[in-house]
């Protein structure tokens, strides 16, 4: 009887996982006939849940609406990851979710057997109550602007740019995307006829919604990568291209997509095009590499790496007279 109670949990978890099920790939994934499988369908309509049996070769079976997950399919690492996001509460990214996070683990508890229950137990954590980032955005905004994401519904919103200014859009909005403690709306600007990203935190909707609209095609990578690219363009005041002294192997581990790329060129050297703030911070990413570079563009970077070098050396002899 418990290993019948337990394949029903894990065949309705299956049917959760993907819309369209054939009887044999069940079967398979439950090392069971497709006898079997049809019985474990009707128990399972027996005891309420929607399952539609589809026609063709084989035959097929779908979840229908209205079907909702039990708390005991939660296996123990979903216990764990679901214990410890709900008791971090509100994240210093998003406010307002504290309390709610609060009463979702309460029920969880309640409905989880012995077992895992005292697993949730073990895992109680405290944490500390500090002021959310600037950043931070309430977990209202996020739900009004996943909405009409999903509705394929006009927004308009008014808009803080970075140096102060507001302005008045009308977009298309596609995708939320987060990136560390910051949030991102990859939206289709409307007056502007072209893709843009929006800090939420810095956004204001206004209601009602506008009309529905035909979804565009992503631009190549999707929204993700769209937005880290929008990031590393406004983080990124300088750019630089230097040829170091080292093979290509031993320099590419050590430069990330997010700000550089590099080149080979020959068998004992490479060349680096790197994105910064500032020359004086690029600087001191070159001397992290300890190799001989050459400075390629522009000739600025190579006054910031002498005023670089000079300040080691003050240093230095300092060291030397103690």
């Amino acid at each position: 009887m418990r290993e019948t109670s337990a394949r029903l949990l894990r065949l309705l978890s299956l049917l959760q996982t993907r819309r369209d099920w054939s009887g044999t790939e069940l079967a398979e994934r439950l090392a069971i006939t497709t006898r079997t499988v049809r019985r474990d369908v009707d128990k399972l309509r027996d005891l309420g849940y929607p399952v539609d049996a589809t026609v063709g070769v084989g035959g097929g079976y779908r979840l229908g609406a209205g079907a909702e997950m039990p708390p005991l399919l939660l296996d123990d690492e979903e216990v764990v990851a679901v214990a410890f996001a709900l008791q971090a509460g509100a994240n210093d990214s998003v406010t307002g979710i504290g309390e709610a996070a609060s009463r979702a683990l309460s029920k969880l508890r309640q409905v989880m057997p012995s077992r895992l229950r005292h697993r949730l137990e073990a895992l109680e954590v405290e944490v500390v109550d500090r002021t959310p980032v600037a950043s931070a955005v309430d977990a209202a905004l996020l739900s009004t602007i996943a909405s009409v994401c999903h509705n394929h519904e006009r927004l308009r919103f008014d808009y803080r740019a970075h140096d102060g200014e507001a302005t008045r859009r009308e977009v298309e909005p596609y995708r939320l995307v987060r990136s560390r403690l910051r949030w991102y709306l990859m939206a289709w600007d409307i007056e502007r006829r072209d893709w843009r990203t929006f800090r939420v935190d810095r956004m204001e909707p206004k209601i009602p919604t506008g009309p529905r609209f035909t979804p565009r095609e992503l631009p190549p990578g999707g929204a993700a990568e769209f937005v880290a690219r929008g990031i590393r363009r406004g983080a990124a005041q300088v750019r630089v291209r230097v040829l170091l002294h080292a093979p290509f192997e031993e320099i590419a581990p050590k430069v990330y997509d997010d700000w550089g790329s590099v080149e080979l060129v020959d068998d004992d050297s490479c060349a680096v095009v790197l994105d910064g703030r500032s020359l004086d911070a690029v600087a001191k990413w070159l001397y992290a590499f300890d190799v001989d570079f050459t400075v390629l563009d522009p000739p600025d970077l190579r006054d910031a790496c002498r005023a670089l070098a000079e300040r080691h050396t003050l240093i230095a002899a300092r060291y030397r007279r103690a």
